[in-house]
């Protein structure tokens, strides 16, 4: 499928001259495995080798090239000992200092008499200036292939900077000539260079300005990296719009009998959204729409309605959740909701097993069951619908595009409704989700208490221990987060069972401990205890682990606050206050305190809008860490960094619905070139969607 012409961006790395199967796994670690990923690695840093004194005028700590001759070589005696170049000027002598020198490699780089320049940083020792293993040794006709500036890039283990350069500058030899996929009144407005030229240029900075994600170079590549992506995105949507959908209409008998059970009643953006939903369900067009919401402003009620909207039409609907313990509780909270309704709710998980999931397959596939919940398994191949009109996923940041199509494809014409409790900056949301239609929850529903965070210096430890015993005196239950580590699992697990153990120890078995290697019984069992009796303060790890709805927790403790990011922490907050008794969170943070954490520590304090916390996290961290990193189904940006480009996206996507109005095919000119962008950032599976003629 994809043109020959991009064949050498798409070979190996250990094509490149000088990478071997060492390298190149290291350079797969570092970038990506083919060698258009080493171009979209682009420099962070610049070495400034115009500085060209005398031996005498050289500061210590600079970075200084010099013309010497090489006077003499001092090797030593014992191999321990550093080789060292005595080399000179008319101003005095230099040495060069090697360590761990095996061969004669150095008499033929160096010999004696011979006039090089040598790069590298100055140093002074017994009163002697030398360079220690310098960066550069060239012979005077060799000098003009120095950079005065050169680029530095970001490493890994093993891998020397000089390795990356050369790899790089073999990249971009490799450069195929393509046709220009970008307007070119855009490139005149921005003054932008060709695709060929931003790239040589963001790989040789010039200056400091040149790095900046506003430079002329780095601000096209990013956008056609946006315009990929948004390209990517509506052909998506529009495959998927130009299924056959179905029209729902009905009565709302059914809707009617939950709404006049329930206790409160519906927001304003509740009732917006469900007349949204409603909208796109009636329409003959396939529903994809995103239902936001902060942490308990009702969205699973708004999905409870839709759904059983799809039951009264005589169809099914499914609730798709990414953990069994929110699918469990899913199941247990649409089940108390729509107890008047009279509809069956089933809930499958991997669990299920043998007959009993016989059973409930069999009661899916006759339509006996209105409304299924569940996880992964919902997507099995044995598992079959009667009429599957609704397919409802909560937690979408880890549900990509392929899953929902998969999800869809379970019955004819299904409408899909997807659920996140994570708030989506605006320039996100059009990166990840622009294939969807979106609806916000802005309210928290009435009787939400207000939690009061406060930010507690670690050293405080045992004075936050004593609050826990009065509260837990009090009745209260608590939720007690552990010190996030991405790096190991292992690390996490040990902080937290020490927690629980020393916690356990002062409260007794009041105290449980989840995390995520506890098998699904073993957790599903600390869960119930807490929500129900015996457990009243939970020690948890992760985020996930602790999506249940426990209305009596009423505090939270969060250690080493400053490693998790402001929408994480915002989300673990929204775990507490939802009963009627004010509710606190307590931050705990060791110090000193960077910057960024401070401002984060304090945004949280001060706010609780989760929309206005999710665009200061996008500002303060950037994309990739606003849903967490760990989190699947995220497009990987590699060029655009969404809180500086924000502006081009909204550009991009206007662009790639215009492109695609006037040409779906993709077949004049300028749709053939962006063609070929749709493949050099490997969005193969959108071409599939463009219309052929």
């Amino acid at each position: 499928m994809r043109p020959e012409i991009l064949f050498p961006l798409f070979a190996p790395v250990t094509v490149l001259p000088g990478v071997g199967p060492r390298f190149g796994k290291l350079l797969q670690r570092l970038a990506g495995p083919a060698v258009v990923d080493l171009l979209w690695h682009l420099p962070n840093g610049i070495i400034d080798r115009s500085f060209t004194p005398k031996i005498k005028e050289a500061p210590e700590g600079a970075i200084a090239t010099i013309r010497l001759q090489v006077d003499a070589h001092l090797k030593p005696r014992n191999p321990r000992q550093p080789y060292r170049v005595r080399c000179r000027d008319e101003t005095g002598f230099l040495h060069l200092v090697y360590f761990h020198v095996k061969g004669d490699w150095l008499d033929k780089l160096l010999p004696v008499g011979a006039t090089r320049w040598v790069s590298g940083r100055v140093e002074r020792f017994n009163n002697e200036i030398q360079i220690t293993h310098p960066d550069h040794v060239l012979a005077p006709e060799e000098f003009q292939r120095m950079k005065p500036n050169e680029p530095v890039y970001g490493l890994t283990a093993g891998l020397p900077l000089r390795t990356v350069q050369k790899a790089v500058d073999a990249a971009l030899a490799r450069l195929p000539k393509l046709p220009e996929w970008q307007e070119p009144s855009l490139l005149q407005q921005r003054r932008w260079p060709g695709w060929a030229q931003a790239l040589a240029s963001a790989h040789a900075p010039a200056g400091p300005a040149e790095l900046l994600p506003e430079a002329p170079a780095r601000q096209r590549l990013a956008y056609d990296e946006l315009l990929a992506n948004q390209l990517a995105i509506a052909l998506v949507r529009a495959h998927t719009k130009r299924l056959p959908g179905r029209s729902i209409k009905v009565a709302g008998k059914l809707r009617q009998k939950v709404l006049d059970g329930l206790p409160f009643s519906l927001t304003a953006s509740q009732r917006q959204a469900l007349a949204e939903i409603a909208g796109d369900m009636a329409s003959p067009a396939r529903m994809l729409r995103l239902l936001q919401g902060d942490v308990g402003s009702g969205k699973t009620v708004v999905a409870l309605i839709a759904m059983l909207d799809a039951v009264e039409a005589g169809a099914q609907a499914a609730l798709m959740a990414p953990t069994e313990i929110l699918a469990r509780q899913h199941f247990a909270t649409l089940t108390k909701l729509a107890a008047g309704s009279g509809v069956e709710i089933a809930l499958l998980t991997g669990r299920e097993k043998g007959r009993a999931r016989e059973a409930l397959l069999q009661r899916l596939a006759d339509g006996s069951i209105g409304i299924a919940v569940g996880t992964h398994a919902l997507f099995q191949e044995d598992v079959v619908f009667k009429d599957l009109a609704l397919a409802v996923i909560d937690e979408q940041h880890r549900f990509g595009v392929e899953q929902r199509i998969a999800l869809s494809s379970k019955g004819s014409g299904v409408d899909i409704l997807v659920m996140t409790a994570t708030p989506i900056p605006r320039s996100l949301m059009l990166t990840a989700y622009g294939d969807l239609d979106a609806s916000r929850l802005t309210e928290k529903p009435a009787g939400r208490q207000k939690v009061t965070t406060r930010t507690v210096p670690l050293d405080r430890l045992e004075e936050v221990i004593d609050a826990a015993r009065r509260a837990l005196e009090r009745g209260a239950k608590i939720y007690w987060i552990c010190p996030l580590v991405e790096e190991s699992e292992q690390v996490d697990l040990a902080a937290a069972d020490e927690r629980a153990a020393q916690l356990r120890g002062l409260f007794g078995e009041r105290v449980g401990l989840i995390h995520g290697r506890l098998k699904g019984a073993e957790r599903d069992r600390v869960m119930a205890g807490f929500a129900g009796s015996g457990i009243d303060l939970l020690v948890a790890t992760t985020v996930v682990e602790v999506g249940v709805d426990v209305p009596e927790a009423t505090v939270m403790v969060v250690e080493h606050a400053e490693r998790f990011g402001l929408a994480q922490l915002h989300q673990l907050r929204g775990r507490i206050g939802r009963g009627d008794k004010p509710s606190a969170c307590l931050l705990l943070y060791a110090k000193p305190l960077g910057e960024t954490a401070k401002a984060r520590l304090t945004i949280l304090r001060e706010c609780d809008d989760g929309f206005h916390i999710a665009e200061e996290d996008l500002r303060l961290r950037g994309a990739g860490e606003v849903l967490g990193t760990r989190q699947s189904g995220m497009p990987e940006l590699r060029l655009a960094d969404l809180a500086a480009h924000a502006d081009l996206i909204a550009v991009a996507r206007e662009d790639a619905r215009l492109a695609l109005s006037r040409d779906p095919g993709l077949q004049s000119p300028r749709g053939t070139a962006l063609r070929a962008l749709l493949y050099l950032f490997q969005r193969d599976q959108a071409v599939r969607y463009v219309r052929s003629g």
